[in-house]
């Protein structure tokens, strides 16, 4: 019986201990989501502290002085080594090659054999043709005689007509013999020199059997052989290619559009190949052509280079890297490049005011100072370390080099350390 009425009891308590349980469970909430911005708060206050106040005190300061001296502002650009004068030589005609008297690298004269096709066909042909304009010429003779025979027959008849001693008709039939005998002559002259143009050029036909330098060289490649056959009757072959005095060659390079504008005729350069490390050739600008060539969407243009080569160490297809000199500045206050794109850390105070003070503040502090943010909105300056402390010095900026500046500032003098980067301790 004290059982029952036990849990009678308890059953009748049961809503209020749940009512107690959670009431609980709602203040451990409360009082977890009022600790959660305490605790971000602290954590970011000791961020800023850490990584805000102490980092000014740490950060270290590469530098390079300033010095004075010539400047050259060069344009670099690849390109390929080749004779002034390059010549395909090919064959004019169709036939067997029967001889070929040049190699690799042979060295030949203006006319020299280079290579003889087979000509018995083309011998005929020239002496078909010295017959014919003997018969032609013959012929003409021929005709000549019989016009001064009806010449002479007309002045006759015509003597007697003007005494009446003869007819009217003979008259007639002896100018028309003379002027047939003249039109004959006229046709035999015709033909003789027929046969006198098919003769000189059956004798041109002939002299292109022999294959001959057209230029005083070297012969760079060769392509014909003894008994091999030329077709010339849709593209002429290239049996030898010759180049022309190899004691000077030509640097043709490709000049990136972006550069054209600042390269000349006349200006200096010098060029490295492959073949010879650690050497570098002098050259000259002879020509700057304004063909654009396209490759890939890159827009270049090609300036040749004049090149002596007197010791022959460059060969003709060698790939060279040229440094052209398009601007010399012989005395100029210099900088560091990396100077220029130099900016300090933001210090505490002024990053203070872009972050917002008090509770804001700490709740979204700045970022450490070693984020190096840049100064915007102001002209070209370099920092100088004076007295351990960055300064800004405003300059004019000039020509460069890709590695130093020419600059002008009335607060910069030579020696000067201009800060080219910065490092912050542990």
């Amino acid at each position: 019986m004290a059982g029952a009425e036990h849990e009678a009891q308890m059953s009748e308590d049961k809503p209020g201990i749940d009512r107690l349980l959670a009431d609980g469970r709602r203040k451990r909430r409360r009082w977890f989501w009022l600790g959660v911005p305490v605790a971000a708060l602290l954590l970011a206050g000791g961020w800023y502290l850490a990584g805000g106040l102490g980092g000014n005190s740490a950060v270290s300061y590469v530098t390079e002085p300033v010095i004075r001296g010539p400047l050259s502002v060069t344009v670099t650009a690849t390109g390929t080594i080749e004779p002034i004068t390059q010549v395909e030589v090919s064959s004019e005609l169709s036939g067997t090659i029967t001889a070929v008297e040049v190699n690799y690298n042979d060295r030949v004269e203006v006319g020299q054999v280079l290579a003889r096709l087979d000509d018995t066909k083309l011998k005929a042909e020239v002496d078909t043709a010295e017959a014919t304009l003997l018969a032609a010429e013959a012929t003409v003779e021929r005709s000549q005689a019989t016009l001064d025979e009806a010449e002479e027959n007309l002045r006759s008849i015509t003597a007697l007509d003007l005494r009446g001693v003869t007819k009217r008709l003979d008259l007639v039939a002896n100018q028309a013999t003379r002027n047939r005998a003249k039109a004959d002559l006229a046709i035999g002259q015709a033909d003789r020199k027929t046969a006198e143009a098919k003769l000189a050029m059956m004798r041109a036909d002939l002299e292109k059997s022999v294959i001959r330098s057209p230029i005083k060289g070297v012969v760079l490649s060769r392509a014909a052989e003894p008994g091999q056959i030329v077709a010339s009757s849709l593209s002429a072959p290239t049996l030898f290619t010759l180049a022309e005095d190899l004691s000077r060659m030509e640097l043709r390079v490709d000049v990136d559009e972006a550069d054209i504008g600042q390269v000349a005729e006349g200006n200096a350069a010098t060029f490295t190949v492959d073949a010879f490390p650690g050497r570098s050739f002098p050259a000259v600008i002879t020509q700057v052509r304004f063909a654009p060539e396209t490759t890939d969407g890159v827009v270049t243009y090609k300036a040749i280079l004049s090149v002596d080569n007197a010791e022959l160490l460059l060969r003709p297809g060698m790939t060279a890297t040229a440094v052209i000199t398009v601007k010399e500045v012989p005395d100029a206050m210099l900088v560091p490049n990396a100077a220029l794109r130099f900016s300090p850390p933001e210090t505490a105070a002024s990053s203070s005011g872009s972050s917002g003070n008090g509770l804001l503040g700490l709740i979204i502090p700045r970022p450490p100072s070693g984020s190096g943010s840049r100064t915007s909105g102001e002209g070209a300056a370099v920092w100088v370390l004076r007295d351990g402390a960055p300064v800004r010095v405003p300059i004019t900026k000039g020509d460069s080099d890709g590695r130093l500046t020419a600059v002008s500032a009335e607060g910069l003098k030579d020696g000067d350390l201009v800060i080219v980067d910065s490092r912050e301790g542990a």
